[in-house]
């Protein structure tokens, strides 16, 4: 996949604060998601004794969430674990793995936030603005807000609010499970954003591009050889 150069990696932490409060104004909040045939799901396994990480990416189809291809990049965090600047800390290495896929999904599904984040620029948006393609975060872990709680059935949600503004849903995708964070990316509306997650659950906790990308992160999945996209009519 192409990236979009927006700025450099080699930034201070005031300079990162000044490049999300610019990029959030270009996050696009307007759903461009259209029958997607390929989904995208990202994920970031750290091993904080040696500051070094593994990035992966997976891609499957749609509807049936076959594994259609998979990527990986293991490499050092250059970025120190600051909260709220994870995007600086694990975007370049999963750019790198993005950069190895032959197909080329149609949406992506983040662990991470989007606009559930104090400058509305988490991982997600910041991914989808870097890469040009719809995103939703998908966090299991709350950074900012307020809600109530979910009913315990599946499907259940509540709005994640912050000074005023709704940044996010709080989504029950299991009966009486802890609820996932729901958030735009880019280029995807809320409502949107929450019902491609739940049609991406398959049993679990996590939608199923997520949940392989967490495994292939924590070298759990095997990778292999796969068709080029043009060979599988994508």
């Amino acid at each position: 996949m192409k990236t979009h150069h927006l700025h450099g990696w080699q930034a201070s932490v005031s300079q990162a604060f000044d490049i999300q409060r610019k990029l959030a104004a270009r996050v696009s909040r307007t759903s461009e998601i259209n029958e997607p045939r390929l989904i995208a799901g990202v994920d970031i396994s750290v091993s904080r004794a040696r500051s070094m990480a593994t990035g992966a990416v997976v891609v499957v189809d749609y509807p049936a969430l076959e594994l259609v291809e998979m990527k990986t990049v293991d490499g050092k965090l250059d970025f120190p674990y600051i909260p709220g600047l994870l995007s600086f800390r694990e975007s370049p290495l999963a750019l790198a793995a993005f950069g190895k896929l032959a197909a080329t999904p149609d949406l992506i599904l983040v662990d991470g936030q989007g606009l559930a984040h104090p400058r509305r620029l988490g991982l997600a948006s910041h991914l989808g603005l870097l890469l040009d393609t719809p995103t939703i975060g998908c966090a299991k872990s709350r950074l900012c807000g307020s809600y109530e709680e979910p009913d315990v059935a599946p499907g259940s949600y509540t709005g994640l609010v912050d000074n005023g503004e709704v940044i996010g849903a709080v989504l029950r995708t299991k009966t009486a499970i802890n609820p996932l964070y729901v958030s735009i990316g880019h280029k995807v509306d809320l409502e949107t954003a929450i019902g491609w997650v739940l049609a991406c659950c398959r049993g679990y906790r996590i939608p199923e591009p997520l949940r392989l990308a967490h495994l292939a992160a924590g070298g759990n999945l095997k990778e292999k050889e796969f068709a080029p996209a043009h060979e599988m009519n994508c």
